[in-house]
């Protein structure tokens, strides 16, 4: 793809920047193709270049002594990779992989640091960017302690369908397991109920919702915490 051809529009914030603004980062920008289980970073390692997804969803988690691993944030089209770049980091304790792939705009992790201490629109962006995936981590926590696991689970299920805009994707139960820092019985519990009740159906590491409203209705009040602030920190 040529880099003059690049849609903003398929990563909110890149279609949230002006046309001037976007015009500017285009030649910097290039289309990579993100692959399942990819690293994008490891931890404690220099972060060269941040990402805007497409339809990518790469999970960021916090691995302990014994291997075990929990995810602490997940970015897809509604944001951006690469955070402590603009923070005035360069590294961070995390790892990051992608859960589902596709493509994501890539850019050298320097003029992105760049653009951002030029101030202006691009800065104030991506600060508000900064606060909604703040709210996420901080309210992710609070899910974790106070709700069930079906709750946590159907919270999870829906980021994952608006991350994709689509109501099927492709999740393991074991992944499924590793991101909610629970037993792989456990999530096989909890996809039960949601299945033999109708919202989901789960075949072969493929997940299509077949009743949003009832798993919205199953969802604890995390998701709508979550999802209202993005609407209005980035009108996501």
């Amino acid at each position: 793809m040529s880099k003059n051809t690049l849609k903003p529009q398929v990563n909110k914030l890149l279609a949230a920047l002006s046309t001037s603004d976007y015009e500017r980062l285009v030649p910097h920008l290039k289309s990579v193709s993100l692959s399942t289980r990819q690293v994008i970073y490891e931890p404690n390692e220099p972060i060269a270049h941040v990402y805007f997804p497409q339809h990518a969803v790469v999970s960021s988690v916090s691995s302990m002594e014994d291997d075990s691993m929990v995810e602490v944030g997940i970015v897809s089209n509604e944001g951006m990779l690469g955070i402590p770049v603009i923070l005035g980091g360069n590294t961070t304790i995390t790892k990051a992989f992608v859960q589902v792939s596709s493509a994501a705009m890539q850019m050298d992790a320097g003029v992105l640091k760049t653009e951002f201490n030029q101030g202006g629109a691009i800065q104030k962006l991506l600060l508000r960017y900064v606060q909604a995936a703040y709210t996420e981590l901080a309210q992710g926590c609070a899910c974790n302690r106070f709700h069930t696991l079906e709750e946590r689970l159907a919270r999870w299920l829906l980021t994952i369908s608006d991350r994709l805009e689509s109501e099927d994707f492709p999740l393991t139960q074991e992944f499924i397991a590793q991101m909610l820092g629970v037993r792989r019985s456990g999530v096989t519990v909890a996809a039960n109920i949601l299945s033999r009740t109708g919202m989901i159906r789960y075949h072969r590491g493929h997940i299509s919702i077949l009743n949003r409203e009832d798993l919205l209705a199953t969802s604890c009040e995390c998701y709508r915490v979550i999802q209202n602030e993005f609407a209005r920190l980035l009108g996501n």
